[in-house]
């Protein structure tokens, strides 16, 4: 009898799911594994909370569908809320697997995680899906090595690729074997609150898919996708593809269909660029591993940013002298989400006006984020700053004109309550002595 586990992550999902797919056909019995763990690395280094509670609710929500669909193929989800390695070495120590099938991640911690498990028991075979990803690396004309060093010359390398087809639903899961272990429980199912406009899971994923291909929307995405607000003005597709309860393949596929049906322009396959966008992050991700996270990036260049604890989080709480950053960063405390218009403004606002090192917004936003991908999240803030992908060398944005631009009326201004701040960004100096404002 052939035993084996498949570790979800960010593939939230039933649908398109290649892992399970091929656990279905080579194994007897499987686990299936979510490893619920703590998110270290922000939280410890960047004097951040960890995942916040807009995340913690779309991910439980995520969770419960998955189990739900999971068992409805007659399966289970079972939750460690250990991390990976450990929870994995506990499983593997106590039950006799044979197979282990999780989808590439591009993140440096996941991919040590499962090199660490690869190590220590060369007898299991790894299976490496892509459910996270538009393309297989075999598809790919160039080896990751060998990324291009911008967006601009992977587009044009690869929009013309033809992408594999969602696979077709499953009908049955191989059941699951018996055995007990204390740290590693079956998810309960419970209902999880929903007072949001982001509902995780599957079953919300796709709807929002196909009530936004049911509309006209797509033929005018290019010019309302720069909008500050607006449930409308964007897809609105990233958190469930963060979550991985959508897959890229899915989106690729309707919009193929909606410009066999209403034809193509500008504005639908700028969806599809957008795709492309996350898939070069996605690469750009593995390909770099620790170098994400450096403060000179792929650069190595001196990081000119630092650390001022009161302007950091004056900057977090939408409290600085500028009422566009404030009404964004409220937007996303409140509601987990900003448009990337606005993602650029306050990352730019952070970086240039408020000499912040890059690395303390990533952060953030990846506390915040309900699509927080780790690829694109830190690739964005370092393409900003000027230590990443971008030719240019950052992008600092003049934010009165942002302002003129896309909030002439300060609508989402007042709507956020931007204009409201302390007069003062500064209380203490560098040396944290008191500054007493001018007379």
């Amino acid at each position: 009898m052939k035993l084996g586990v498949v570790w979800f992550g960010e593939d939230l999902r039933c649908a398109d799911q290649s892992v399970l797919w091929k656990a279905a056909q080579e194994v007897d019995y499987l686990v299936c594994l979510y490893c619920d763990e703590p998110h270290h690395r922000s939280s410890s280094r960047y004097a951040t909370q960890g995942m916040s509670k807009n995340r913690r609710r779309f991910l439980k929500q995520g969770l419960q569908s998955l189990a739900l669909q999971l068992q409805s193929l007659g399966q289970t989800l079972f939750i460690s809320t250990l991390d990976a390695a450990t929870s994995l070495n506990i499983l593997l120590n106590e039950v006799p697997i044979a197979h282990l099938y999780r989808n590439h991640h591009g993140g440096w911690d996941e991919r040590q995680a499962l090199k660490s498990i690869a190590n220590r028991y060369p007898d299991v075979r790894i299976h490496l899906g892509h459910g996270l990803s538009l393309f297989t690396p075999s598809q790919l004309p160039f080896d990751i090595a060998e990324l291009p060093d911008s967006f601009s010359k992977f587009r044009r390398l690869v929009e013309d690729i033809d992408t594999f087809a969602p696979l077709p639903a499953l009908q049955k899961l191989p059941p699951v074997p018996v055995f007990d272990i204390q740290r590693i429980r079956p998810w309960k199912l419970d209902k999880v609150e929903d007072r949001s406009a982001f509902t995780g899971g599957e079953h919300a994923a796709i709807d929002q898919l196909s009530d936004y291909f049911s509309t006209d929307l797509p033929s005018y995405y290019k010019e309302t996708r720069n909008k500050l607000d607006g449930w409308e003005s964007s897809t609105k597709f990233s958190p469930w593809l963060a979550q991985g309860s959508l897959s890229a393949r899915q989106i690729k596929t309707s919009i193929d269909a909606y410009e066999r049906d209403h034809g193509a322009n500008e504005s639908t396959y700028w969806i599809y660029f957008e795709l492309l966008w996350r898939e070069y992050f996605h690469w750009y991700a593995t390909r770099y591993g620790k170098q994400l996270f450096l403060p000179g990036g792929l650069t190595r260049r001196q990081n000119q940013g630092s650390y001022y604890a009161e302007r950091f989080r004056k900057w977090s709480q939408g409290n600085t002298p500028y009422p566009l950053v404030n009404a964004c960063m409220k937007q996303l405390n409140e509601t987990g989400y900003m448009s990337n218009r606005g993602r650029q403004i306050a990352a730019s606002c952070l970086i240039y006006e408020l000499g912040i090192d890059w690395r303390y917004g990533a952060a953030y936003f990846e506390e915040q984020l309900l699509d927080y991908s780790v690829g694109s999240n830190w690739g964005n803030w370092q393409y900003i700053a000027g230590v990443g992908a971008d030719p240019k060398g950052g992008r600092h944005f003049n934010l009165q004109k942002q302002t003129e631009q896309y909030d002439p009326n300060q609508q989402f201004i007042q709507k956020w309550q931007g204009q409201i701040f302390d007069t003062q960004l500064d209380s203490v100096d560098a040396a944290d002595w008191p500054i007493y404002p001018a007379q």
